[in-house]
């Protein structure tokens, strides 16, 4: 690889899997680390960050598996002051943890309704609230946050609550990075459109009648032909985390293979 983070210390948020296979952040991670990163991968089920940090380490890069609940201060407050006592900075922040819920105002209950808009949305202001201050002492750091094409457009889901949260994850992209672009932090968000990843298998399969099924049509919905991997996003998200993208902050870009260009 070329080491374009060479050096830097990247701060994973969702670096498991949900299930066998690459998801965005486990991807993601992995990529860092073999891009030259120190990784410290977060997520709530140890075991599952702990297989993407043997697959780090397999390799000879640095990763460190930490398990905490994102939607919990406290909790993200401890892997922060652990990452900055271990390596004294955080140069990279990525927020990948996500849920989708479905069901309509209607049919939601109020308690998924909070759920879904805390693990999108609740989380990545919980981590930007603990690890800015450390990016304001460096006057740099790079935040990547993980929304969705639903941010922005209907994707055939019925998963309300999943449309507004992502649309609020885009927003606090776009503000932050304005708040904070002369302090040398930039903040972009990738909005994954239909993608083949473990989790669509665990959340989204519901909506068909085979797993097959699932796959067919949402292959037939991009443009190529063919749904994104979590290489797609983690690739994007490399690029956006690098000095390849010293003046690029406050984007929300698609990684969806053209479907926002689409009409209906």
């Amino acid at each position: 690889m070329s080491g374009r983070l060479e050096g830097r210390v990247a701060l994973v948020f969702g670096a498991g899997s949900v299930g066998p296979g690459w998801g965005n952040g486990k991807a993601t991670a992995t990529l860092f680390a073999r891009e030259g990163a120190r990784v410290v991968g977060v997520d709530v089920n140890l075991a599952a960050v702990e297989e993407t940090r043997d697959i780090v380490r397999s390799e000879g890069g640095a990763f460190q598996a930490l398990a905490a609940d994102v939607t919990q201060s406290d909790q993200v407050k401890k892997v922060v002051d652990t990452v900055v006592e271990t390596y004294g900075r955080i140069d990279v922040l990525h927020n990948n943890v996500g849920t989708t819920i479905m069901g309509d105002p209607t049919e939601l209950s109020e308690e998924n309704w909070h759920k879904t808009l805390d693990v999108n949305t609740t989380s990545i202001f919980l981590t930007c609230k603990h690890v800015l201050p450390i990016m304001r002492r460096q006057k740099k750091g790079a935040i990547v946050n993980i929304s969705s094409l639903a941010a922005i457009r209907y994707t055939g889901y019925p998963y309300t609550a999943y449309y507004a949260a992502k649309g609020a994850v885009n927003q606090f992209t776009v503000g932050l990075a304005l708040q904070y672009a002369a302090q040398g932090i930039r903040v972009n968000a990738i909005m994954p459109g239909y993608m083949n990843t473990p989790l669509i298998h665990q959340q989204i399969s519901g909506q068909y009648k085979t797993a097959e099924e699932m796959v067919a049509a949402r292959d037939a919905l991009s443009p190529t032909g063919k749904m994104g991997t979590g290489w797609d996003i983690a690739h994007a998200a490399l690029f956006l985390a690098s000095d390849e993208a010293a003046y690029i902050t406050g984007v929300c870009l698609p990684v969806d293979g053209g479907v926002h260009c689409k009409v209906g």
